[in-house]
């Protein structure tokens, strides 16, 4: 099967997919705060993410490109959204735009749409330098997006099945582009282990991508004539990885991508350490329902819900959500706690004044 029709293939097995609830931040509880002390316009949600400045904490993610019309359209839209939001934005791997020219188009109608917005390029951890400049060239891009993938590789029928020298290339990579490098999962997390490995190389932003939102084992297996079923509940759970990240790389900005659903989501996924989160398969499903209004209405709801719970907490600003004190419990506490990373510290945080 060529790359466009993967692509293809790709979108509607996630929108089969995205009616399936995830709870990832149903074990995380903010401790409640009875006189905040502000009002709703006090609140802004702008935030940082390494060396981007985003008017908000919410990330358009990956998606598509390189599958013809279809994907021209969608990119279009989310980058027409991006740029009424002022979000950043990442599109989907470019490798088969840097392989067949004519895919080109589906990733170049982002900047277009969206000349003067933050725009992040994407290619896999098989990228070379002269790929990654490449793909940075091709939509003027304000960072690379270098994607991890495995489990999805192993079980794609046409998947790689070798992963040498994926750290050596990346770090060739961080060493010789112009533009910031961000490290992205897939949907199977990011270990305090592998985080420790990419701040040695100087990757300083991760995209956790992790357990909770669109499941790359499921899609490939409905892809496949014979069912590999041993990874459908693989990978670390996204609030866990972003603890895991952040606990032992503080100096690493986070962005948590993994079952997004509502501004509570967002608002806990920061409060765990990140500062920014990833959204794709909501907004996926929203467009193939609603068309552009639909993706409005869904970024409305999500700015409101988050402004509601930080005025709830008596939180002007997004980096502070990282001072409220949580409480963590369930199968997120285990986690943590055989991982050697203490749940009573974000319990115990104390509010700015």
């Amino acid at each position: 099967m060529d790359r466009a029709s993967r692509k293809i293939e790709h979108i509607e097995h996630t929108l089969k997919l995205s009616s399936i609830e995830t709870r990832p931040f149903d074990e995380i509880k903010f401790v409640h705060q009875s006189i905040p002390n502000i009002s709703v316009d006090e609140v802004e949600i702008n935030t940082k993410i390494g060396e981007l400045n985003l008017s908000s904490p919410i990330f358009i993610n990956a998606m598509t490109g390189g599958g013809g019309e279809p994907t021209i359209r969608i990119n279009r839209a989310l980058s027409k959204l991006a740029k009424k939001y002022k979000m950043g934005m990442a599109v989907g791997s470019q490798m088969a735009a840097l392989k067949n020219r004519s895919e080109r188009r589906s990733f170049e109608v982002v900047r277009e749409e969206n000349p003067n917005g933050i725009i992040i390029s994407n290619l896999g951890s098989e990228a070379t330098v002269e790929q990654a400049r490449a793909a940075v060239e091709m939509i003027d891009a304000d960072a690379l997006q270098i994607h991890l993938n495995v489990i999805q590789e192993l079980i794609m029928p046409e998947g790689d099945r070798s992963f040498s020298g994926a750290l050596d290339r990346i770090k060739a990579i961080v060493e010789n582009i112009s533009v910031p490098v961000i490290i992205k999962e897939v949907g199977f997390g990011i270990s305090k282990e592998v985080a420790t490995k990419l701040a040695n190389i100087g990757v300083n932003m991760i995209d956790i991508g992790g357990y909770g939102g669109t499941n790359f084992a499921k899609i490939e297996n409905l892809r496949r004539e014979d069912s590999l079923e041993l990874f459908n509940d693989w990978g670390i759970p996204t609030g866990a990885s972003i603890c895991e990240v952040k606990a032992t790389q503080p100096f690493i900005s986070v962005i948590g991508t993994g079952g997004m659903k509502t501004g509570l989501d967002i608002a806990k996924a920061i409060s765990l350490g990140a500062s920014a989160v990833g959204i794709a398969g909501l907004f996926l499903k929203q467009f193939h329902e609603n068309d552009f209004e639909g993706l409005e209405l869904t970024v409305e709801r999500l700015h409101f819900e988050l402004k509601m719970v930080m005025t709830a907490l008596g939180i002007k600003k997004v980096a502070d959500l990282r001072k409220v004190p949580i409480v963590i419990s369930g199968e997120t506490y285990h986690w943590l706690e055989q991982r050697g990373i203490s749940t009573k510290n974000y319990a115990l945080r104390i509010l700015p004044n």
